[in-house]
C-alpha cells in the first residue's frame, strides 16, 4: 500500500512538471508566431503566475460557490459533523469546514490550499443514500485528499490548464487580428517557416494535451485517496460498499461543472459509462478511474 502511495506521488509530481514544460513551450510558440520568443514566454509565465496566486488563495471559495454549497448546520447535520470530527482526531488533522450541497446525486468533494484552510462538501443525496459506515468511508476518502495535499495539486493542475487555455486563445485571436502576421522589424512572417508551423500546431493541441494531463493527475489522486481512506478507517468494506452504491446510482450531479469535476469522489458529469464507438476516446478525459477498478483494488487490500 505504501509503495502505491509513493508511486502515485512521484507520478503526480512528474505530471505537474509536465504542465510547466507544456506551458513554457506554449509561450515559446506564441513568441515564435508573434516574432519574439522571449516575449511570448514571459507572457505565458506571467499569466500562469497570476492565475496560480489567485487560485491558491481563493480556489476553495470559488469551488464552493460554483457547487452552491452551504455551511452544514451542526444541529441539523449532527451525524455528519460527528463523523468528520472523529476521523480528524484519528488522522491528526484540524477539522475542515463542513458544507452541504442540495443535490439528489450521492457525491462529495474536498477543497482548499492546505489542511488548515480546507473544506469538505457532501450532497444531500449522499447523506440520504449511505449508512453511517459507508458515509465514514467517503469522508475518510475526502480527508485523505486533504492530508495528502491532493487539494493543492488539483488546484495547481486546474490553474495550469486554465493558463494554457488563456494563452493559446489570446495568441490565436492576436494572429486572427493581424497580431502575428508582422514581425517587430516590419517584415511579414514566412508562413512556411517550420518553427512557425510547429508553434501553430502546438497552440491548437495544447489545450487538449493539458486536459489529458489534468485527467491523469486526478485519476492518480483518487486511487491514492481510496487506499489512504482504508488505512484511516481500518475497514475497507465501508468504502467498498459506498463506491458500489455510487456505481449503481445513475443520478447526475447537477451541482458539478467541468471546472470542478475532478474534485468529486465520483465522476459527476453525464456521459460516464459510454461504451459506444467513441467510448475509448471519451474515457481518456475521465477525471476518475472506473469505479469497478477502484472497488477491485480495495478488495485486494
Amino acid at each position: 500500500m505504501f509503495d502505491l502511495i509513493r508511486a502515485n506521488k512521484r507520478r503526480s509530481a512528474l505530471l505537474i512538471a509536465g504542465f510547466v514544460v507544456l506551458l513554457t513551450l506554449v509561450g515559446l510558440a506564441v513568441g515564435q508566431l508573434l516574432g519574439d520568443g522571449l516575449v511570448g514566454t514571459v507572457i505565458a509565465l506571467v499569466i500562469s503566475a497570476g492565475m496560480a496566486f489567485a487560485s491558491y488563495w481563493k480556489a476553495d471559495a470559488i469551488a464552493l460557490a460554483v457547487s452552491r454549497a452551504q455551511p452544514a448546520d451542526p444541529e441539523v447535520y449532527q451525524r455528519l459533523h460527528n463523523l468528520v470530527e472523529g476521523l480528524c482526531i484519528a488522522a491528526g488533522l484540524p477539522k475542515p469546514r463542513v458544507y452541504v450541497v442540495d443535490d439528489p446525486a450521492p457525491n462529495a468533494f474536498a477543497t482548499g490550499r492546505n489542511p488548515k484552510h480546507a473544506a469538505i462538501a457532501v450532497t444531500t443525496g449522499l447523506l440520504e443514500k449511505l449508512n453511517r459506515v459507508e458515509l465514514e468511508g467517503v469522508l475518510a476518502h475526502e480527508l485523505s485528499h486533504i492530508r495528502n495535499y491532493d487539494i493543492l495539486i488539483s488546484t495547481l493542475a486546474v490553474t495550469l490548464v486554465g493558463a494554457i487555455a488563456v494563452v493559446t486563445q489570446m495568441a490565436i485571436r492576436m494572429m486572427w487580428w493581424n497580431g502575428g502576421r508582422e514581425r517587430r522589424s516590419g517584415d511579414r512572417n514566412d508562413t512556411g517557416n517550420p518553427l512557425a508551423i510547429v508553434g501553430f500546431v502546438l497552440l491548437i493541441f495544447a489545450p487538449l494535451l493539458s486536459r489529458l494531463m489534468q485527467a491523469a493527475v486526478s485519476r492518480r489522486r483518487e486511487t491514492l485517496a481510496d487506499v489512504s481512506a482504508c488505512q484511516l478507517t481500518r475497514y475497507p468494506p465501508g468504502l467498498i460498499s459506498a463506491l458500489e452504491k455510487l456505481r449503481d446510482d445513475c443520478t447526475v450531479t447537477h451541482a458539478a461543472s467541468t471546472a470542478t469535476a475532478h474534485l468529486w469522489i465520483e465522476q459527476p458529469m453525464s456521459g460516464v459509462g459510454d461504451h459506444g464507438r467513441l467510448g475509448g476516446i471519451n474515457r481518456l478525459f475521465d477525471t476518475h478511474p472506473p469505479l469497478d477498478e477502484r472497488i477491485a483494488l480495495l478488495k485486494e487490500l
